[in-house]
């Protein structure tokens, strides 16, 4: 049972890192490589100041949103210059400058060493540290965060990011800024990735640089390509075939040496059978170029 739960955990995870990056990549046209600059940062955070300055979940929370959303401002101010290409370009480097920093910054991250102890959430005195209650605990932001998109789409707010991202010439016209649309957009999801950046860092009670790099943000993109942006359904979707794809395999009575490997062939197979013949993805209403 606790074996599930822990999967619930993980699924929850990534039904939040897809949302954040479908708000990106779906809603605004923004094709991001950085994602996982987002999740770090909120892991980052929340760990530093639970093990370093001895505070709890609740005291670290705001903190990394905030830190999140200042680190959001430089991406709005770089989708503010570049486009498309070369925004892709931009957001890659921004990936790689985040990873050396954590790796090497020592004395504040651990560098390699990763960061350890990191306490669980409590709430009345009752300590969320089981895969049960953590699970309840991730599905509640979960259903949050699902709401909020239920309410938001249909807000003006979301039309003129979504019209931003088909037409940036007549946002002008109409006497709009689309850099403004574009920092909102940004900014909401660097927040809800750092959501998930802080459950993640007190449900593993432990965080290396390793969860944060390219091949992280390659695979939250990919998660949306094939669930498909620009919707709520489609990132979900492809978080569940990405998380519960693995169990499936397990029926297949293969070593779990060579099921690890063949999770990310079936993964790159699906993505490219995808990409051929349903180009927005399973569910998208969007089409990523």
């Amino acid at each position: 049972m606790n074996y599930f739960l822990h999967i619930s955990v993980l699924l929850e995870i990534y039904i939040l890192l897809a949302l954040s990056a479908n708000q990106k990549v779906g809603l605004s046209g923004l094709l991001t490589l950085a994602q996982a600059v987002f999740y770090g940062v909120g892991a980052y955070v929340t760990a530093i100041i639970i093990t370093k300055l001895g505070f709890s979940y609740w005291l670290a929370l705001p903190v990394a949103l905030l830190t999140c959303v200042l680190a959001a401002l430089v991406f709005s101010f770089i989708a503010g210059k570049v486009r498309d290409l070369y925004f892709s370009l931009a957001t890659l480097a921004i990936q790689i400058i985040f990873f050396s920093v954590v790796y090497n910054w020592v004395s504040i991250t651990n560098g390699p060493y990763g960061i350890a102890g990191i306490s669980s959430p409590e709430i009345l005195g009752f300590k969320i540290n089981t895969p049960g209650s953590f699970a309840l605990f991730g599905g509640v932001w979960v259903i949050c965060v699902v709401l909020f998109y239920v309410w938001f789409l249909k807000t003006p707010l979301c039309r003129m990011i979504q019209a931003t991202r088909d037409d940036q010439i007549a946002v002008l016209s109409l006497g709009k800024d689309p850099n403004y649309y574009k920092r909102v957009s940004i900014i909401i999801s660097a927040v809800i990735a750092g959501v998930a950046g802080t459950l993640y860092a007190t449900y593993a009670t432990y965080i290396d640089p390793s969860s944060f790099t390219l091949d992280e943000s390659i695979l939250i993109l990919s998660i949306v390509l094939i669930g498909g942006a620009g919707g709520i359904i489609g990132p979900i979707s492809g978080a569940l075939i990405y998380i519960l794809l693995p169990e499936a395999l397990k029926f297949m009575q293969m070593p779990d040496s060579v099921a690890a490997n063949m999770r990310m062939i079936i993964f790159g197979l699906l993505l490219v059978l995808i990409v051929r013949f349903k180009p927005k993805g399973i569910f998208g209403k969007y089409l990523i170029q």
